[in-house]
């Protein structure tokens, strides 16, 4: 089946069949990391007050939807209203969301028009999209330095140094949903939390989480692990460090 835009925040674009055992990469240079800059001045960001552990830093959280096999197509999964509420209540905890140019250009072809009242949308669409609008949006891109997409910010600098310094402003926690950039992210020990929705289906196919391979095994701890109506399990672990 396929899912609406709905729960991209939590998936990854769909690969053409001919490219699935590919993974893209024009985010990042041959090095691996990313320079940019900042195109926004304003600290928007910098208002969350949710203190966490560490009154000075929040976590980077990591929520995607994946199946039994590991598929993060954006078009295996079940996109219902019980879905698209533990999405919503992930970005209203969350002080941010952060991204790779692949799924902010996804997510920016759809829902600016839903929350205008442009496209069609039941009450629990709707409502993403008008918190998705006023939400941060951080995107990570190297081919690509424009977003004009409502409250959308392109970090600067050194990857490492950048995705700290927004977790440094950021108490509430940076919500993370593209699995490519996660992978980057995961090899600079900048994951803290990962809240994964594993779908009751069997793909087949890629692309899969992680395929880009990280150097070690990450070992993580079992905060909760919720099963919904629908089948669908709301796992969240914690980073063993």
């Amino acid at each position: 089946m396929s899912l609406e835009p709905a729960l991209v925040v939590g998936v990854e674009p769909a690969t053409p069949a001919s490219e699935r055992r590919l993974v893209q990469t024009d985010d990042f240079n041959e090095t691996g990391r990313v320079y940019l800059e900042f195109a926004d001045a304003a600290p928007t960001w910098a208002d969350a007050v949710v203190a966490l552990d560490s009154p000075a830093m929040g976590p980077l959280i990591f929520s995607l939807n994946l199946t039994l096999d590991g598929c993060v197509d954006h078009q295996e999964g079940i996109a219902d209203d019980e879905t698209h509420a533990l999405f919503t209540r992930l970005m209203d905890e969350a002080g941010a969301t952060l991204w790779g140019r692949v799924t902010y250009e996804m997510m920016e072809s759809y829902w600016p028009a839903v929350a205008r009242g442009d496209e069609e949308a039941p009450p629990a669409l709707r409502e993403w999209a008008v918190k998705l609008e006023a939400k941060p949006k951080y995107v990570v891109s190297s081919t690509r330095k424009d977003f004009p997409w409502a409250n959308s910010h392109h970090i600067g600098g050194d990857l490492r140094e950048g995705v700290q310094k927004l977790k440094d402003a950021t108490p509430a926690g940076v919500l993370l949903g593209s699995g490519k950039l996660a992978t980057e992210l995961d090899r600079l020990d900048l994951i803290d939390e990962y809240k994964l929705l594993l779908h009751p289906m069997i793909a087949g196919h890629g692309p899969t989480l992680y395929q880009g391979g990280l150097p070690g095994t990450r070992k993580l701890e079992l905060l909760s692990a919720k099963p919904l109506r629908n089948g669908v399990v709301a796992m969240h672990y914690r980073r063993a460090r």
